[in-house]
């Protein structure tokens, strides 16, 4: 979390600078790139980086690793012809011409994502708490200066995009060191035990990767449909607010959720639950939100003008709307690992789906009444706020009923 939290620091911290050198418009075109290929990115890898942390041996999990990097060498391969080939079409579609050249970037970069969540997941495994943290560091650190660079030589979106791109390349490079010097773990890699362990763990293509792109979709695609419903500027106020607001709040829940997958997988081994980690981390997320959050809500607008610049009034009043929701997404996304430690696989996929339509039916309904942007998030922010407080009691259910049993 310490790690986490001062990768994301560096982000905000020249967040002021980079809305004077780059414009809404240039915000959102990163947020439409970033969309796209985060959408990819979650099934890279056949979802299988969650089966991981689950075998006993480390001889398993090596050979779970090498099933995944081949999937997503796989999936970034067939993008690069689709993307190649229909390149034209998908401009169209998208209604910005400024995206269609990074299209062709969007296969390395789904690459990228597809590999660090196999090496974040084998990291977390080995324990190198330190490592992921000093990786998510570089990746910031990278990623801020290109940024900056880029963005006082020349106009437009270069900089943003190139920044985020290079940033993954040498985060994946500090995981990938741990992996590569341990030549005994790396003999163990073979065709049968890859062929034995994908079919074992079948569950997770099967269930969880359409919970995965359900989930990862539910919010990108929104970002894909705001662009061309509302325009690439709305985008790209609403995309500030993601980054000072939801992406902070999102790593750092990640950061406790990994902990809490490690801590609960192995309470469920050796108690047969995961209870006291459950109950552990939601005080531990409650009390951090109770703590931040509402000191937040007061002044959220102002801060956003005397930081970003006058131009960036417009998205300090959607963060005050949106804030109630990173709270409730704060206090569950961590949890959530309990879907992976009790294998209900099955129930994250039909949730992440109902999710999903939940986004849909909310914006299209709004675009199609003819509801203006700051009232669609406010309708927004309420439902989506309410489902996931279902999805928490949910996961107590799952623990609770099979403590009793």
């Amino acid at each position: 979390m310490t790690g986490t939290t001062i990768a994301q620091a560096i982000p905000i911290a020249i967040s002021p600078i980079l809305t004077r050198i780059y414009t809404p418009e240039d915000f959102g075109v990163l947020s439409l790139f970033v969309a796209i290929t985060a959408i990819f990115g979650s099934i890279a890898n056949g979802r299988y980086e969650l089966a991981i942390m689950l075998p006993k041996k480390d001889e398993d999990a090596i050979n779970i690793f090498a099933l995944g990097f081949i999937i997503t060498v796989v999936i970034s391969l067939i993008l690069l012809i689709i993307i190649t080939l229909f390149n034209d079409y998908f401009t169209k579609l998208l209604d910005n011409e400024d995206i269609s050249f990074w299209l062709y970037f969007i296969p390395l970069t789904v690459f990228f994502v597809g590999l660090w969540n196999i090496l974040n997941y084998f990291n977390n495994r080995k324990k190198n708490y330190k490592d992921i943290a000093n990786a998510t560091i570089i990746k910031s650190i990278i990623q801020a200066i290109i940024q900056l660079s880029l963005g006082f030589l020349k106009n437009g979106a270069v900089g943003l995009i190139s920044g985020n791109i290079l940033s993954q390349f040498f985060a994946n490079t500090k995981l990938l060191v741990n992996i590569i010097k341990d030549k005994v773990l790396i003999s163990n890699i073979s065709k049968v035990k890859i062929i034995a362990l994908a079919k074992k763990y079948k569950d997770f293509p099967k269930f969880t990767l359409w919970a995965g792109l359900a989930n990862t979709s539910s919010k990108n695609i929104t970002n894909i449909f705001i662009s061309t419903f509302y325009g690439i500027v709305t985008l790209g106020y609403y995309s500030l607010v993601q980054r000072v607001l939801e992406m902070p709040a999102s790593l750092v829940g990640g950061s406790i959720g990994q902990v809490f997958f490690q801590e609960a997988v192995e309470e469920k081994k050796r108690t047969g639950t995961s209870i006291v980690s459950f109950k552990k981390t939601f005080k531990r997320l409650l009390i951090l939100s109770i703590a931040i959050f509402p000191l937040i809500y007061f002044f959220i607008e102002d801060i956003f003008i005397i930081v970003f610049g006058e131009a960036w009034k417009e998205a300090g009043e959607y963060a005050r709307i949106i804030l109630f929701l990173v709270i409730v997404q704060f206090i569950v996304s961590p949890l959530t690992a309990i879907n992976q430690v009790y294998m209900k696989n099955k129930n994250v996929m039909y949730w992440q789906l109902g999710l999903l339509t939940l986004h849909i039916v909310i914006l299209y309904s709004s675009y199609y009444l003819k509801i203006a942007f700051i009232d669609y998030l406010r309708y927004m922010v309420v439902y989506i706020s309410l489902y996931y407080i279902f999805h928490l009691y949910l996961l107590q259910t799952y623990i609770m009923k099979d403590k009793n049993e």
